[in-house]
């Protein structure tokens, strides 16, 4: 019966998957995020390093194994014997264990940091992506309108040419831009197909997956200034680096006196006393080892482990002002794209959809000729492009600008 049961499963599990594979993954620029958390395959790598800082904790602070010694001797005839055993064990003098559980506890921290800073950048990697791809799509939809448009001039220049009432030199040319957009917008889907290349492994996808990207690029706003470094993963990682180094110091101070060792022993032993025969003994004793810091007191460790604190607090500082500078700059770059795109499609685009409708009523009223036509169109196409370009690069901005910020 078990066997028969997952004969009929099988089937439908392989038509899930299969539907899955087919109907792929959609996203949107808001949901993307979300996504790379749940299924970046190297993010779930990096969130290993949580669980190995976990374990250097976890085996941190702890007292060296005891120890336990015997001793047997006897004389070839065992007629004279001793028997020894004993337990000893080594303790600190100084906090030494506690630094070392504090220090470890502090790299804990580092490290989900770390793990938080590896989601930050492929979350605006991932960002980046879907921006390409829906500007990708917005230009595709531009030419798609510029070819309908293309269509129906080549279609009325080609009836007039068959009625003898205009040139077959117009029609040919009408009918080679509508060619042309043809040809762009097959470059466009070879650059989509490109984009969504490198988007699927950040969404974890597998090999054949597909990915739907919904929505479009928004109307550009820029935020507020200001930048706070405290919220970067990267500089809560320094910032803890740093403050770990500084316990380093601390710790290495207190190595510069090695562990006492205190023991207790049992002895028993029988030796021959002539005349008087044998002679049985008992003892039990302590026993203590007390290192002397003559030649080693750990100068060397603790010089190092102090350039080290001073090397990681001035990275810590470079770091911030990298991040301020890097906010400023992003945030600059929007202001300019979007005062781009503003004066585009508020100035420019209008005067050349009114040229192009002036150039195309003209021709058809006899009163003008067709590379009027196709320089006004081609003029309105490149502001139209340009215009889209200065969003793309707006809308990549302000991933950088947000990634600067530590916001996803």
């Amino acid at each position: 019966m078990h066997f028969r049961t997952l004969f009929f499963l099988l089937p439908i599990t392989l038509a899930v998957s299969r539907l899955q594979a087919e109907t792929g993954v959609i996203i949107t620029l808001t949901t993307t995020a979300n996504r790379v958390r749940s299924d970046n395959p190297d993010l779930a790598a990096a969130r290993l390093r949580v669980n190995e800082a976990l374990g250097r904790m976890t085996q941190s602070g702890r007292l060296a194994n005891p120890t336990l010694e015997t001793e047997i001797e006897h004389d070839p005839r065992y007629r004279q014997r001793k028997f020894e055993i004993g337990f000893s064990q080594r303790f600190p003098i100084t906090d030494r264990l506690r630094l070392e559980k504090a220090v470890t506890g502090t790299l804990l921290k580092s490290a989900e940091a770390e793990v938080r800073e590896v989601e930050r950048r492929l979350i605006a990697e991932a960002q980046q992506a879907v921006v390409v791809v829906l500007a990708i799509r917005q230009r595709r939809k531009l030419l798609t309108e510029q070819s309908s448009v293309a269509t129906e001039l080549s279609t009325f220049l080609g009836d007039t040419a068959k009625r003898g009432e205009g040139s077959a030199l117009d029609a040919g040319l009408a009918k080679l831009e509508t060619a042309s957009l043809a040809v762009e917008m097959r470059q466009l889907d070879a650059a989509e197909v490109a984009a969504a290349g490198k988007l699927k492994p950040l969404l974890g996808l597998p090999p054949g997956g597909i990915v739907h990207v919904g929505g479009e690029l928004a109307a550009p706003v820029v935020p507020n200034a200001g930048a706070d470094p405290s919220r970067r993963p990267d500089f809560q990682v320094a910032k803890l680096d740093a403050f770990a180094a500084g316990q380093g110091v601390a710790l290495e101070q207190a190595k510069r006196y090695d562990d006492i060792e205190a023991g207790l022993f049992a002895a028993a032993e029988r030796s021959e006393d002539v005349p008087e025969g044998y002679d049985k003994e008992a003892l039990v004793g302590l026993r203590f080892k007390i290192p002397l810091p003559l030649w080693d007191k750990n100068e060397g460790g603790i010089e190092e482990a102090r350039a080290k604190q001073e090397r990681k607090k001035l990275e810590a500082a470079a770091l911030a002002r990298s991040i301020r500078l890097e906010a400023e700059v992003t945030r600059s770059e929007m202001e300019e794209w979007a005062k781009l795109v503003q004066e585009i499609g508020g100035t420019l685009l209008p005067q050349a959809d009114e040229q192009a409708r002036v150039s195309d009523e003209a021709f058809r009223k006899g009163q003008g000729d067709i590379q009027t036509v196709f320089r006004s169109r081609e003029k309105r196409l490149q502001l139209a492009g340009a215009r889209l370009d200065a969003l793309r690069e707006f809308h990549l901005a302000r991933v950088r600008h947000h990634a600067a910020l530590g916001q996803p």
